[in-house]
């Protein structure tokens, strides 16, 4: 193993991590499919599989040193929401803990003088500013459209890229 016991323990945690945003993200999908917001779904849709995404390069590097993964079990997701709003906070909020959590696993790395994992960890640092500034972003046109104008927020996503992507049950309605 190329890497300490410490930081396969910390990543492993992060591993969970990772899947349980992606829980988040894919119950705020289903949350926003149920109200016929086909855009908002497809966002976190997306959120969800990026959450994925960051889970398996955490394995795969895991492997690559030459340690056993032990994923971690994972709470249950919140699945409803009373506001959009609140459902987009709870988003930022989660996207706030992960980057606490990948600037944790940095110092760690530190401290192990594990330049490896550091160099490793340094994309997702970097992805983290993306996703918060991103998920405040969508907060902001959230609390500005308001309750009763979230066809505007769907406008907003549409106008950014995310239309026709498949709505969280993986049916794409979009014809």
């Amino acid at each position: 193993m190329i890497t300490s016991q410490r930081i396969i323990d910390a990543i492993d945690e992060q591993i969970g991590n990772e899947f349980a945003a992606m829980l988040q993200y894919t119950a705020i999908a289903a949350h926003f499919d149920a109200e016929t917001l086909p855009e908002l779904a497809a966002h976190f849709t997306r959120q969800a599989e990026e959450e994925k995404e960051h889970a398996h390069k955490f394995i795969k590097y895991v492997v690559d040193t030459g340690a056993r993964v032990k994923i971690p079990a994972v709470a249950a997701p919140q699945g409803k929401f009373d506001t959009a709003e609140q459902a987009v906070q709870l988003s930022l909020d989660q996207e706030k803990k992960v980057t606490s959590q990948i600037n944790a696993l940095v110092h760690i790395a530190k401290e192990e003088s594990d330049y490896t994992t550091d160099n490793f960890l340094q994309w997702f640092v970097q992805e983290q500013l993306e996703e918060v500034s991103s998920m405040s972003d969508l907060l902001n046109v959230v609390q500005r459209a308001g309750e009763g104008n979230l066809l505007r927020v769907e406008d907003y996503l549409a106008r950014k890229g995310g239309g026709g992507r498949p709505r969280a049950g993986g049916v794409d309605n979009s014809l």
